[in-house]
Parts: C-alpha cells; sequence; structure tokens
C-alpha cells in the first residue's frame, strides 16, 4: 500500500492509482489472522481518504466510488481470513482424528518378536490423511508370529472401514484359531457381513515357528520378497493364485497354504499394490526385486526408509496409491 502511496502523490491525480489500494485488503485474507486483515482494511480506507483529498477527489462521484470499493475488499478480506481460520482449524482437528484412528487401526507393530525384528511403514496416497486402505499386523500367539498385509478396493473412509474390520477380525482371529486357514475363514465371514456388491480385499497371511520356517497363505495380493544372506532376491509365488477375501470362494480357487524356508539371516518382505504398481514417467513399473542393495543395512527401519525414498525417486510425484510395507527379519537372538 505504501507503494500505492509513493507512485499516486508522484503521478498526480491524473493517472488514477488510487483503487489499487484495494490490493492490501484483497490479499490480507490469504495470510495472518482477522485482526490483522482488520488492521489492514482500516489502514487502506485511511490511506485512501487522504488521497482523495490530496487528488480533490472527495466530492467527486469517482472518489466515492473508490472509497466505497477499498472498503468493500478490506470487509470481505476480514470475512475470508475468519472463514480461512476457521477451515484451518476444522482440518487441523480432521488430523488429529486421523491420528487418533491410526493409531488405533495401524498401531506400531513389535520391533520384536522371538527371532524375528519387524518394521513397517506406510504412506497415504491421500495428502491430508494418515490412513487409508492398506492395512497390517503382527500377532503374536501360541503357535507362533502371525502376520497379515492387506489391501481394500477402493479409497477414502469406506476403505478405512473395512480395513478396520479386517485388522479387528484379525486380531482376534491369529490368537484364537490353530491353523491360518481358519484365521483366512474367520476373515472371510467378517467381511461377508461387512461388504456389498463385488469389494473386496487382497492379503497374504503369514505364521513364522521358530525352527519351522514360515507358512503363506495369499488371497490374491502381490508375493512377498524374499532376501536371503547372500544377496539373493525373489518372490514368494503362491502354488495358484487365489481369490481375494469378501468374494465368494466357490467363484475361484481357494488360497493353500505354502511353506518356505525362514532361517536367521532371511528377510521377507511385505508390501501392497501401492509399491510394486508404482510407475515412472515411462511407465514403468518399480522393480522392487532388483533392489536388494537397499537391505543391507542393520538396521529393518533405515532399510524402508531406503526403499521408500527410493519408490519416491522412481514415480517423481505423489503417490497415486496407499503403499504399506512390512519387513520381517529372521535373526539369532
Amino acid at each position: 500500500m505504501g507503494s500505492v502511496v509513493l507512485v499516486d502523490v508522484t503521478a498526480g491525480p491524473g493517472i488514477g492509482f488510487l483503487p489499487m489500494m484495494a490490493l492490501g485488503p484483497a490479499f490480507a485474507g490469504l495470510i495472518g489472522n482477522v485482526r490483522r486483515s482488520v488492521v489492514i482494511g482500516v489502514v487502506a480506507l485511511v490511506l485512501s481518504l487522504m488521497l482523495s483529498i490530496f487528488n480533490d477527489q472527495l466530492g467527486e462521484r469517482r472518489g466515492y466510488t473508490t472509497l466505497f470499493s477499498v472498503a468493500g475488499v478490506a470487509v470481505a478480506g476480514v470475512a475470508a481470513t475468519a472463514m480461512r481460520q476457521r477451515r484451518e482449524a476444522e482440518l487441523a482437528s480432521v488430523r488429529s482424528i486421523a491420528e487418533a484412528a491410526q493409531r488405533v487401526l495401524l498401531r506400531p507393530v513389535p520391533r520384536n518378536a522371538g527371532h524375528l525384528r519387524a518394521a513397517v511403514s506406510y504412506t497415504s496416497a491421500m495428502a491430508d490423511a494418515r490412513i487409508g486402505g492398506d492395512l497390517y499386523e503382527v500377532v503374536t500367539s501360541p503357535t507362533g508370529v502371525r502376520i497379515i498385509v492387506g489391501d481394500v478396493q477402493g479409497k477414502g473412509l469406506e476403505a478405512v472401514e473395512t480395513a478396520a474390520v479386517v485388522v479387528g477380525a484379525f486380531r482376534e482371529a491369529a490368537y484364537d484359531e490353530k491353523d491360518l486357514m481358519a484365521v483366512g475363514e474367520r476373515l472371510e465371514r467378517a467381511l461377508s457381513r461387512h461388504l456389498s456388491g463385488e469389494k473386496f480385499v487382497t492379503a497374504v497371511l503369514a505364521e513364522v515357528r521358530d525352527g519351522d520356517g514360515a507358512t503363506l497363505l495369499n488371497f490374491g495380493h502381490p508375493a512377498p520378497l524374499m532376501i536371503r544372506p547372500d544377496g539373493s532376491v525373489s518372490f514368494v509365488e503362491p502354488p495358484e493364485r487365489a481369490m481375494p477375501l469378501g468374494l465368494d470362494l466357490e467363484d475361484g480357487p481357494a488360497p493353500e497354504p505354502h511353506p518356505v524356508p525362514f532361517v536367521p539371516g532371511d528377510q521377507l518382505l511385505f508390501y501392497t499394490d501401492g509399491v510394486s504398481e508404482a510407475r515412472d514417467r515411462f511407465n514403468r513399473f518399480y522393480p522392487i526385486d532388483e533392489r536388494g542393495d537397499l537391505f543391507k543395512d542393520p538396521d529393518p527401519d533405515a532399510v524402508l526408509a531406503s526403499v521408500r525414498h527410493d519408490l519416491a525417486d522412481h514415480v517423481g510425484a505423489p503417490p497415486h496409491d496407499d503403499a504399506a510395507m512390512l519387513l520381517l527379519r529372521y535373526r539369532d537372538q
């Protein structure tokens, strides 16, 4: 506003820079609080009145029009500031609720469970949200450590609600049921009461027993990645592709539990399609099986951080889908 005053005084009354005084109140609504907007509006109006007197426009229609315009923009700026602050407060409240929901739905997994060291990473595709349709959980049961990583079809609150159903059912079934197939059946029954239409959830379940390797049960989910101590990397594919959870198992083959050697030094990476189907600008998928060198760090959390950063570099843009990763490392106690 000072620049407008200087230019208007220097150029004289014939140029007509006075209406530009409304720029101050107009931009005041973008930053600061209501009090700041009121102060800027009052200052702009006072300066406009002084310049109208200086330019001998106070008694003219042009002078009154300018004063009313500046006053109107100032009032609008104050109202816009109040609305922006209210929306910012609402957004902060939503974020707080999302964080609380995340702590309930996706609580931190135990870092150590027997011979296992676990780490997780979760990236939501929604910029203002902390959770989405991907899920994970680790439960120490009487028969061993049981894990689930899954991906709910769709996005938004409906996907979060479905993820909560799956995680809640898994937490109970993983501790109560004697084998993975029974756990999967419990999840299927829980989803049959919740889902409608052709909604579904892809998931991979795993059970690790000391000295007995791992057993996997894959419901149409991307195959986990096995990283051996010698640096070799391979996908742990199921014997046969199976239907996702939530779809009638009679419409397709049911998953079969399949054992996998899992010994000290081995690592198992579970992930969702936000990782495996992430594309770069040339439409190439993220080659997670070519990133074995990223798993050499002794800290599993550092490993996932490296994978997450490498994935972001590959995509070169904000993520289009939620991306969850859970890394299990078998170590000697």
